[in-house]
């Protein structure tokens, strides 16, 4: 093993437990946002899944302030500044809870979303911490530690949501803070790089327009699939917790639902970067698009409790490999000098569009229900095995 690829290890494991812990706070999120946006409203009960649509909000406008920050004042002070906006959200939702304003529980999630903003740059961290051939990997390595979050969270939902009874769920998410805390703590191990020096390090490489970095087939093709599966899973997972209830399944079994769905979206992080390696990118994001086709299937087959589980595990999957595989390609199509920019842009797009997707999932949901929710699956992915199939086509005329 390399220098390189030792140091490469010890930020990706940092990283990762830092996921581990600080990520807990969006199953936490997921879980209760709906539910407990539905007990807030006294009317319109369309509007309960705007607490979770403002977290999707937060992350898409925090995503470009995240990477500035993260370049200004280096990874370990940017991640330490976002589990700072975290703990504030935790802290603003609770206060919304005993005071019972929807709103300001929107408020708080949106800024729960933008703590999340900085999380979610941890997999660009790692990979660009990485050598190429262990690129793959890294991502992998960062995005496993949400296998924990898959227990954590939801854990800590069950124990914690009647602690301040009867105001309901404020104990899941004043425990956020604490989990900001803990995350801090890990964080502080990161190795402090001169953020001015890495900018003259890569200086001397010209920064292509961004225009001509998001227009180049291998980004746009990445960045549909991005999009798609991250967007479809949000608009799957945000209504199910709403569905199994309405269907007269108990709030717990809702939240183990959401457990083992994010078990599953995160648990083969620990080998999808080596089913990468073997098997080339296209071919796992392609398998993760046909594991979101097999939810549909399911979920369109019944609504017993072992089918809403076995979409919900069947859309972690398709979203494990199908993220993975595209951040994976994302991240060969721009230069150092340009990572700021572009993964900035990246994930403005991609929780934009996610956000818009938690918003109509309630409101679907509410007019045509669960059916509907898995109908459009389909089209979307239709859409990401056509920006596949460009992508192919386009590398083998350039290799003939």
């Amino acid at each position: 093993m390399t220098g390189g690829e030792r140091e490469a290890r010890r930020t990706a494991y940092i990283l990762a437990a830092s996921q581990a812990i600080i990520g807990s706070a969006a199953p936490i999120a997921f879980s209760l946002g709906g539910l407990a946006g539905f007990y807030l409203l006294d009317s319109d009960k369309s509007l309960a899944t705007a607490p979770i649509t403002g977290f999707s909000v937060g992350m898409a406008l925090g995503a470009l302030p995240a990477a500035a920050i993260i370049r200004g004042l280096g990874q370990r002070g940017g991640f330490m500044f976002g589990t700072a906006v975290t703990a504030a959200g935790g802290a603003i939702a609770t206060l919304a809870l005993f005071r019972s304003e929807f709103w300001l529980f929107v408020f708080g999630l949106l800024l729960l979303g933008v703590g999340s903003a900085f999380v979610q740059q941890f997999r660009f961290a790692a990979a660009d911490n990485a050598p190429p051939e262990f690129k793959a990997n890294a991502i992998s390595f960062v995005l496993a530690g949400g296998i924990v979050t898959a227990i954590l969270g939801p854990q800590i939902v069950i124990f914690t949501r009647e602690m301040f009874a009867p105001v309901m769920f404020a104990g899941s998410f004043a425990a956020i803070i604490g989990l900001a805390a803990v995350g801090a703590v890990i964080l502080s191990f990161l190795k402090v790089r001169d953020a001015a020096g890495a900018h003259q390090d890569v200086s001397q490489e010209d920064a292509r327009p961004l225009l001509e970095i998001v227009t180049q087939p291998r980004f746009a093709a990445a960045l549909t699939c991005a999009v798609g599966t991250y967007a479809i899973m949000t608009f799957v997972m945000t209504g199910a917790p709403l569905a199994m209830v309405g269907c007269g399944f108990s709030a717990d079994e809702a939240t183990l639902g959401i457990s083992w769905h994010v078990m599953a979206m995160f648990g083969p992080s620990f080998f999808t970067g080596r089913l990468i390696q073997r098997f080339g990118v296209e071919r796992i994001v392609a398998l993760g698009v046909f594991l979101l086709i097999a939810c549909a299937i399911v979920a369109l087959s019944g609504i017993a409790l072992w089918q809403f589980w076995t979409s919900l595990i069947l859309l972690g999957l398709g979203w494990n490999f199908g993220f993975i595989g595209a951040t994976a390609i994302v991240s060969t199509a721009y230069r150092q000098s340009e990572k700021g920019k572009v993964q900035g842009f990246h994930d403005f797009v991609l929780f934009s569009t996610v956000a818009l997707a938690s918003l109509m999932s309630g409101a679907v949901y509410n007019a045509y229900g669960w059916d509907m929710l898995a109908w459009i699956v389909f089209p979307v992915c239709v859409i990401c095995l056509g920006a596949l199939a460009t992508l192919s086509f386009n590398r083998r005329s350039r290799i003939a």
